[in-house]
């Protein structure tokens, strides 16, 4: 706020093209590709430990108030906070980001995981376990396709708000895209807006283009969904249709 507050004093533009233009190869560039490294490996790393996590909290009941417990407290501490408590045991490398983050996603992910499994209907279980299915087959075949929306739905949720978080990185120094804020911040003179500007529409449009791929995936990976879509809405179709057609044929019987 004090940069766009300096520039608007100053008379600068809100976006220096010419400054975009010679770091769109350099600084932004890097700073982009070391946000998608920092962004998406903490939600990859999450979502192993969430797998099995959340299965075994499906699995034993018991397990999951004290595990929701622990992730909804480790979701609670200001990222800021534990970026700078892991700076003494990893040095300012990815891993001080990295691992923060990823146990951030386990406060989406595992109840993700959870819900996803406890959706599954039991008759679908039983079914498959009258056809033969073993627990690992029917886990794999049957059950996690079923969780999958639910899944994703987390999982979604999980990207999109580590892409913001990352930013807060560049407090200690590594922060990506958060990294041309504070460049914008600590410009000397202030008041130089473009950085921030271009770190704040490529967050969002990354955050948008990661959101409908993740999107698209699932849609990909749960066909029957769209098929059962098509049916319901057939389905509503000669519902509203019924009546039209009593009423023709009734008029032309009483003709």
């Amino acid at each position: 706020m004090n940069a766009l507050a300096a520039a608007a004093a100053d008379g600068e533009p809100l976006i220096r093209w010419d400054w975009i233009s010679r770091n769109l190869g350099g600084s932004i560039a890097e700073a982009f590709r070391e946000h998608l490294v920092l962004s998406f490996t903490p939600v990859l790393l999450g979502l192993l430990i969430a797998l099995p996590l959340g299965l075994a909290c499906a699995r034993w009941s018991r397990l999951y108030p004290a595990v929701l417990a622990a992730t909804s407290v480790l979701y609670a501490v200001p990222a800021i906070g534990l970026f700078v408590i892991f700076v003494a045991f990893t040095q300012l490398t990815y891993t001080t980001v990295i691992v923060p983050l990823a146990l951030y996603t386990l406060s989406v992910l595992v109840p993700s995981v959870v819900d996803g499994l406890r959706s599954v209907p039991d008759h679908v279980r039983q079914s498959a376990e009258a056809m033969g299915y073993r627990p690992l087959r029917r886990l794999l075949r049957v059950e996690l396709p079923i969780a999958l929306p639910v899944v994703m739905a987390g999982l979604r949720v999980a990207t999109v708000a580590n892409i913001s978080l990352v930013s807060v990185g560049a407090l200690i120094g590594i922060g990506g895209l958060g990294q041309l804020m504070v460049t914008g911040m600590k410009w000397p003179g202030g008041g130089f807006t473009t950085p921030i500007v271009v770190a704040i529409v490529l967050i969002i449009l990354l955050a948008l283009v990661a959101d409908l791929l993740l999107l698209l995936v699932q849609r990909l990976l749960t066909p029957w969904e769209r098929a059962g879509r098509r049916g319901r809405r057939a389905a509503r179709r000669e519902a509203a249709a019924e009546p039209r057609r009593a009423a023709v044929t009734k008029g032309g019987g009483a003709a």
